[in-house]
């Protein structure tokens, strides 16, 4: 594989030019020539489905933080992320925090943990954050309130941030080489994972108490329950057959309505995906990523180690179990999905498109906008099939000036429900605000796919834009990474 040039959409002169690019590409990516302001803006317009009233259709993303205390509890720099989030006048808060349940599956040394130690802090992110969506928008009516409830199985990392302390389901033939994971390498028994489970009921009885209005319980991005779906090599009461691997689901969602009566549930769910990928080791030096590549899969076909993957062709997605998954989620009364795909830890291209990789991915095997366009497409045939539901899309950072003008034909046109944003919230939560508004952008805040928002936490430095959020950018941390980065 040969590397292109990549066309910067920083460079491009408005969204006509944009809208010429796309179609250069041979892709397809909804996109309106003019903003709608005001109420009449399809950003603008309140949706109810099932008893659920939500009163804008943009989302805040959840988000994996690293600025915690090493006991779990959300630190001054977690809370003022969450003030942001008030301020971006998204009406859906999907989490803004991936929370973890228990010490033993976070994601790193200060992710933001349930416990009753924890409770106030957990309090606190809520209480700014509704504070300053009133001051912003005048009113809290139509603002659902979400926390993501997470155990980081196999991406473990509770006590050092560069020692994994994985916790698996299954061998996997790709990623315990990875990690180096030995033959023996312990696998979750069916105890211990109904000890997760409980600590899942316990977690969410602690948002219920707090005033949350529901709880997402996190089946993406490689991590515990995304796992399970992938988990047809394991034996016993949670892998094989889609009944079982989809055991630990419900076995959570049972457990919750009985502990949290009333608490609304949602699922953020990774519905497409592919093979690892890795730096292509032929392009690759030691101060410049190759593109991404897949791992050699010819061996192993048909590929048994992913959900959502064409078992043929694994760098292909394939969509009739997590059409199936979509529909027990009907089945069970779940009305809240957030639709996303792959992982960061091994397809970081799919799962949020960038041009420039962080320090552990590659460089982006062809241009970030067929992958935005795949995942978009991906929830446009699943919105169409499951009409009933509440989809949030993602994927939506990436298209930078463009953000605005894109999610507004995708809601306009029915692809999907709502607009969520992740990475840009960092550095510009309120630009679709300011684009309901009328107001124009503020293009230096908007976020260009820098990744230090991943290659920062990766070496062990708190969660934020730094390059563009003045708050980072003057810290003590910004010079850490600058050296950091210098030596790769």
């Amino acid at each position: 594989m040969s590397q292109t040039t990549i066309l910067r959409l920083g460079a491009l002169h408005g969204v006509k030019e944009f809208q010429r690019h796309v179609q250069s590409l041979g892709v397809e990516i909804p996109c309106d020539s003019e903003l709608v302001a005001g109420a009449q803006s399809p950003l603008a317009q309140p949706i109810e489905r099932a008893g659920i009233i939500v009163g804008s259709r943009i989302a805040v993303q959840p988000m994996e933080g690293w600025d915690g205390t090493a006991d779990g509890r959300p630190s001054d720099l977690t809370i003022r992320r969450w003030r942001r989030f008030g301020s971006s006048g998204a009406k859906l808060i999907w989490g803004g925090e991936a929370v973890a349940v228990s010490h033993e599956g976070r994601a790193n040394p200060n992710q933001v943990m349930a416990a009753e130690h924890t409770c106030s802090g957990l309090a606190r992110l809520r209480s700014v954050l509704v504070e300053e969506h009133i001051r912003v928008g005048g009113s809290d009516r139509g603002l659902l309130i979400g926390m993501q409830l997470t155990h980081s199985g196999r991406f473990c990392r509770p006590n050092v941030y560069n020692r994994p302390e994985p916790r698996i389901l299954y061998r996997h033939p790709i990623l315990d080489r990875r990690m180096g994971l030995p033959a023996d390498y312990p696998i979750l028994s069916d105890g211990e994972i109904r000890s997760i489970i409980e600590d899942y009921h316990r977690a969410a009885r602690i948002a219920w108490e707090l005033g949350f209005d529901f709880v997402d319980v996190k089946h993406c991005h490689g991590y515990l329950g995304h796992e399970f779906l992938s988990a047809h090599t394991r034996d016993g009461d949670y892998g094989g057959s889609f009944e079982n691997r989809t055991r630990f689901l419900r076995e959570i969602i049972e457990g919750i309505r009985s502990v949290a009566p009333g608490l609304k549930i949602g699922v953020r769910v990774s519905a497409i995906d592919t093979v690892p990928f890795r730096p292509d080791p032929e392009l690759s030096s030691p101060k410049k990523l190759g593109p991404g590549i897949p791992e050699p899969y010819q061996a192993l076909l048909p590929y048994r180690w992913g959900f959502g993957v064409n078992p043929q062709d694994p760098t292909q997605s394939e969509s009739s179990e997590a059409v199936q998954f979509l529909a027990l989620l009907e089945q069970l009364g779940i009305s809240l999905v957030n639709l996303t795909a792959g992982s960061p830890y091994y397809n970081p291209h799919l799962q949020r498109p960038a041009l420039f990789p962080p320090s552990d991915g590659y460089q982006p095997p062809r241009d970030p906008l067929v992958d935005v366009a795949w995942q978009l497409r991906a929830v446009r045939d699943f919105k169409q099939q499951f009409p009933k539901l509440m989809i949030v899309g993602t994927g939506y950072s990436y298209l930078q000036d463009f953000l605005p003008y894109v999610g507004q034909a995708a809601v306009r046109e029915g692809w999907v429900d709502f607009v969520g944003m992740g990475r840009m919230v960092l550095s510009y939560p309120e630009i679709l605000r300011d684009a309901v508004a009328g107001e124009p952008l503020q293009h230096k805040l908007i976020c260009r796919t820098f990744s230090d928002c991943t290659t920062a936490p990766r070496n062990g430095l708190p969660s934020g834009c730094y390059p563009l959020d003045p708050h980072y950018r003057s810290s003590e941390a910004a010079a850490r990474l600058k050296i950091i980065k210098a030596k790769r």
